[in-house]
Parts: structure tokens; C-alpha cells; sequence
């Protein structure tokens, strides 16, 4: 399935439960429609990872993840040699005796033995299209890694020294996300559409957790993307992102939550704060006042 218009890109990705506004929803469809990578930046949790698998999923397509982290380099994202079964080929030739050395490398450097990571992996024909490739959290990487994709990204080919240039008979769909710890280089941003994720404004907040966590009254999803944000109001050294909101309301409902209560904020406030520090300013009065501060909100709409 292709989408044919943005309107369409918002109904596919809403039937995989992702909620998205106009503004996001076209930039989707003309990377889609122009075959260009799209770059979204945003702070974590706001949804960024869960738009590939949104995409893959509407358009039937295969996600292949690379997940960044400080250190990658080019080998381990495109392909590796599978050493230790090309030592047990060595060490059975040796004991065989007389084997052809020539013919030992070119065997030992083939198909059979190499390992393909993601980057070659998205380079492969596939009976369902294309597949989605999701760069992420490309900000964990450095400048070397980067200089890279530019190659792989604008002619959608790697190259390996023992079998030589593959090139993706249809280039994928790729998908770079970033939590902006760092600045990514504009060399990259170039070659890519961008989009920035912000948190959601109450309403589309509320549908974004409809969604996710359907079991959830009106009332109570409304109270819980009120407190939450609420809480993103505060200096904190990390504010809660949307996937907290949907893990949090989950929490609730395994604790047959009804409502919000200081002592029910005290208790999960786990679900919602990843540091202490931030965890130790919601107890007592805080919780309490950030929740009334909520519900004045919901009276005033």
C-alpha cells in the first residue's frame, strides 16, 4: 500500500496507533513521495522511533533497525566476517591436506561467510519492497560515521573489498531520528527532509493515548495527559515524553487506577521520572499541587 495523499499517511499511520498532526503527516508523504531520507529531531520519547514502525507496518514493508551508539563505525553497520566459521574452514582444509589456497580465500572471503548488518541488509532486494531503514538516535555517533551516510544515503550502495559494490536495486526507506544531544552535521541534514517532534498539545495527547491504551476511561486519560503535562512545566533534568504518558497509564490500569490521587502519583511516579532527583521533587505537597493544577486545567477547557 502507497499512500496517495497526506490525508491518507494520517489514516495509515492511525490504524497502527500512531497519531500524528498535519504538519508531520506531510513531510511523511513527500518522503515517501520523493523517495528522500526524513530526518526527525526531538527529545526522547516523543515518537520518533515509533513512526518507522508505524510506516513499515501500514505499507507492509520489513524494518531494519540500526541503533547508533558512540563508537559505530562503518564495518560494524554494513557487514562483518563470520571468524570463527571461516577458522573451522581453515583449520578442516589444514587437516584435509593439499588445499588450494587461491581457491581457500576466494571461498573463505564469499557470501557463505559474511555477516550483514544493517546498512547492507537495507540494500537487499525484498519480495515486499523496499524495506523502512531506521537510523537511530544518529546523535550518538560521530562526525567519521556521519561522513559515511552521506555516501551510502545519496547512492544507496556499500562497498565490500572482497566482493565489490552493492547497490539497493530499490533504494529503502529510511528514517534518521536524533535527541539533539549533539548537533548533526548540516552536510547530512541536506540530503534529508526534516521535521522536529515536539510534545503533543493536550488534545492530540489524549488521542495519542487512546490509542495505545484503550482500556483507559475518558476521564482518566484526560487526568493523566493533564498531570503530565503539568509536570513538563517544571525544571526537571528530564520531562516525561509521550511513551512515559503510555507506560504510566498502563501502570494505572494494572492497579485498577480509576483516578488520580497524591498517594497514586507517589507511588508510579517511577513509570513517568527516570532520575531521583527529579522523583524526590514530586513527593509530598508537589504531587498534590501539580494534580490540582491539572484538574483546574481540565475545568477551565
Amino acid at each position: 500500500m502507497q499512500a496517495q495523499s497526506i490525508d491518507q499517511v494520517q489514516t495509515m499511520l492511525s490504524a497502527q496507533g500512531y497519531v500524528c498532526g498535519r504538519a508531520l503527516a506531510t513531510v511523511v508523504f513527500l518522503s515517501l513521495k520523493l523517495g528522500r531520507p526524513l530526518f526527525l529531531e526531538g527529545e526522547a520519547g516523543v515518537g520518533k522511533t515509533e513512526i518507522a514502525k508505524a510506516l513499515a507496518a501500514s505499507l507492509g514493508r520489513r524494518l531494519i533497525r540500526l541503533q547508533c551508539y558512540e563508537g559505530l563505525d562503518a564495518a560494524s553497520a554494513v557487514y562483518e566476517w563470520n571468524f570463527a566459521a571461516q577458522m573451522v574452514a581453515i583449520r578442516t582444509a589444514e587437516a584435509a591436506g593439499g588445499a588450494d589456497r587461491a581457491a581457500l580465500q576466494s571461498e573463505l572471503f564469499s557470501a557463505d561467510y559474511l555477516v550483514e548488518r544493517p546498512l547492507l541488509q537495507a540494500m537487499r532486494p525484498d519480495e515486499h519492497g523496499a524495506p523502512v531503514l531506521l537510523i537511530d538516535e544518529l546523535d550518538r555517533t560521530d562526525e567519521p560515521f556521519e561522513a559515511f551516510l552521506l555516501e551510502a544515503l545519496s547512492d544507496f550502495q556499500v562497498t565490500i573489498p572482497e566482493l565489490g559494490t552493492i547497490q539497493a536495486p530499490e533504494p529503502p526507506i529510511v528514517v534518521l531520528t536524533s535527541n539533539r544531544t549533539r548537533e548533526v552535521h548540516d552536510a547530512l541534514k541536506r540530503r534529508c527532509l526534516y521535521h522536529w517532534v515536539d510534545y503533543p498539545d493536550f488534545t492530540r495527547e489524549v488521542e495519542i493515548l487512546q490509542a495505545r491504551a484503550p482500556e483507559a476511561s475518558a476521564q482518566l486519560s484526560r487526568e493523566i495527559v493533564a498531570f503530565v503535562q503539568a509536570l513538563r512545566t517544571e525544571d526537571l533534568f528530564k520531562k516525561p515524553g509521550v511513551a512515559e504518558t503510555i507506560d504510566w497509564a498502563n501502570c494505572l490500569l494494572a492497579l485498577d487506577v480509576i483516578a488520580l490521587s497524591p498517594e497514586v502519583i507517589a507511588d508510579t511516579l517511577g513509570a513517568i521520572l527516570k532520575y531521583q532527583d527529579d522523583i524526590a521533587r514530586l513527593h509530598g505537597s508537589e504531587a498534590k499541587r501539580l494534580l490540582d493544577q491539572a484538574r483546574a486545567s481540565l475545568d477551565a477547557a
